[in-house]
């Protein structure tokens, strides 16, 4: 054990360069759902991008200020404003720490998800119906088609005016590439349906993805410091040839104007063709903001870290402005370099939706050569490694102060040797690995990005507005770094803001009930904190867990901000409910 780290707590190991390295791995994130926000907002996917990214840096500057308020903890901007929330009500302060975890978690998932796409690929390419291989399989086995054939059949009656050796040829190829496909690309040990939630798929994708889980898992074992050096290493490879592409382009002049010009939504999602601004386009684009917020806001990792500080009075501040930076750089630049190239049918691609395409993509946009996507193949699966990293040493922590302040399990609050929040980890890793076998399709992909999504808004919603709830109920409490009072005001109406994302978009997605299935699911937290404060904790919380405040259990201090928590919770739960009647998909 090192000098001056107690057993059993984390270790103050890092400087705000090394948090800003963890924090890395948000830049990335704008790969896993960039066809998606193109298919639902059309022509205007590259200004949603950019208006959500000049949202989370605003809203940044509140989460940096109750950071340094609270040196001794960890876990990012949830924990820190759940405890203004905690004089108001005991079930709402643990809602902002669950809601954020499962929110950011399963970055995990649906990243080893991609990754492992990447790797299929790679080692198991599905052969194309025009190489060799497959058109020697049609040579020998076409003569076992005839027009009678009931495949052959089947294909004329669902492609009239097909004739009989067409249906054949399309026939035949579709089985040599069948045939021909590595059968391990293919393989699925189990499906289980689970109703209401969706189908859980334990196929080759599952396998890979869970060796990935593994090897980060091992990587984080060490520490956070251990870490920060890895994805230093990463985002430098990554991150440098990523700005570039995005550059190129714009600097070059290979954007095409028209790709970025006459920005309207689409008339349905992913019809690829021009709507209007209508109720059903508002609603689309507010869809798209929705989704966008999860990778934008999320730089807010980089003040997870505040026990881990060395100097957690200039650290924190400096760790989220510059991540924020960072991420500002690359939100503006990739989308619109990828929609100025690719135009909108160019981003409708199911392999750019689904991930597995964007590597060619990005190659494309520098280069034709074979060589060139090969390369850009790794790097995506580095930069996805960089996205996973990230959102494990976040959410980890989340887990492991919830469980320090009282509100999750006992269990989850040990670390290890290194200052490993390991308890935690493991929790992450076991909860992944179902959402990985729900994200093995690219229908599971959105629906876990939807329904996680309602946690993350509702999280930002409590955190945003615990802002000014501490500045009236802890005034006194010292700041190392204090927000311009006009930026809190703005990010509290920022707030209800996305409020109105969460009624509007949680549906854009697929799924109808994806906004009930998010409350369902950020309601568990009410059981989980019950067992904990009730039958663990005797209805106490444990010591310190409000010190920072001046507070103890028998004393949680005076609700100096009267009715105001309480009518912003019943603000903010109006504009949900108004958001959701009044914006409708189009038809």
């Amino acid at each position: 054990m090192e000098s001056g780290h107690k057993s059993g707590e984390l270790h103050r190991s890092l400087d705000w360069k090394g948090a800003f390295w963890v924090a890395a791995g948000v830049p990335p994130l704008v790969l896993f759902s960039i066809g998606g926000i193109a298919g639902v907002a059309g022509k205007a996917a590259f200004v949603v991008w950019i208006l959500s990214m000049i949202m989370g840096f605003l809203q940044s500057f509140t989460y940096a200020e109750m950071a340094g308020m609270f040196k001794n903890k960890s876990g990012g901007a949830s924990i820190y404003g759940a405890t203004a929330w905690l004089r108001y009500s005991k079930v709402v302060a643990p809602l902002s720490v669950w809601c954020n975890w499962f929110a950011w978690s399963p970055v995990l998932s649906l990243g080893c998800a991609i990754a492992a796409g990447y790797i299929l690929n790679a080692l198991f390419p599905i052969p194309l119906a025009s190489s060799q291989p497959v058109l020697d399989w049609i040579a020998a086995n076409v003569a076992n088609y005839t027009a009678e054939t009931a495949s052959v059949v089947q294909y004329m009656a669902d492609n009239a005016g097909t004739s009989a050796q067409d249906a054949i040829n399309a026939v035949a190829a579709s089985d040599g590439v069948s045939a021909l496909t590595p059968m391990f690309r293919v393989w699925e040990a189990l499906q289980i349906t689970i109703p209401g939630l969706g189908t859980l798929h334990f196929n080759s994708t599952f396998v890979i993805g869970t060796v990935l889980m593994l090897i980060i898992f091992a990587i984080q074992h060490r520490g956070i410091a251990s870490t920060a050096k890895s994805q230093k290493v990463m985002a430098i490879i990554v991150l440098i040839p990523l700005l570039l592409v995005g550059l190129v382009p714009i600097l070059t002049g290979a954007i095409d104007t028209m790709n970025v010009t006459g920005i309207v939504p689409p008339t349905t999602a992913y019809s690829g063709i021009d709507g209007s601004w209508n109720v059903g386009g508002w609603t689309l684009f507010l869809g798209a903001m929705y989704i966008a917020a999860w990778s934008t806001y999320g730089f807010e990792t980089a003040v997870c870290y505040t026990a881990e500080f060395k100097n957690p009075a200039t650290d924190t501040f400096k760790a989220i402005f510059f991540s924020g930076l960072l991420c500002c750089l690359f939100f503006f630049i990739i989308p619109f370099a990828f929609q100025g190239v690719l135009g909108q049918e160019g981003m409708l691609e199911d392999s750019i939706v689904d991930g597995t395409g964007i590597a060619a993509a990005l190659a494309g946009m520098v280069s034709t050569s074979k060589i060139v996507t090969q390369i850009f193949v790794i790097l995506m699966i580095m930069a996805l490694f960089l996205a996973i990293m990230t959102a494990m040493a976040g959410s980890s922590r989340t887990l492991y102060q919830g469980s320090r302040d009282g509100w999750l399990p006992k269990f989850l609050g040990q670390v290890n040797e290194n200052g490993a929040p390991t308890n935690a980890m493991w929790t992450d890793l076991g909860f992944n690995l179902i959402l990985l076998a729900l994200a093995s399709d690219a229908g599971g992909y959105f629906y876990v990005l939807a329904i996680s999504n309602v946690g993350y808004l509702t999280f930002n919603f409590l955190n945003l507005n615990a802002g000014w709830i501490h500045r009236i109920d802890s005034g006194h409490i010292e700041r190392p770094w204090k927000a311009p009072t006009a930026l809190i005001g703005l990010n509290t109406c920022l707030a209800f803001v996305n409020a109105m994302l969460l009624g509007a978009g949680a549906k854009v997605w697929g799924y109808e009930n994806a906004l009930w299935s998010g409350i369902a699911f950020a309601a568990l937290i009410i059981p989980v904190f019950m067992f904990r404060h009730y039958v663990q904790d005797g209805g106490k919380f444990p010591a310190g867990a409000m010190e920072a405040l001046g507070l103890s259990d028998d004393d949680l201090g005076e609700r100096k901000a009267g009715m105001l928590p309480y009518l912003a919770l019943a603000g903010g739960a109006g504009v949900v409910l108004w958001a959701n009647w009044f914006f409708v998909l189009p038809t």
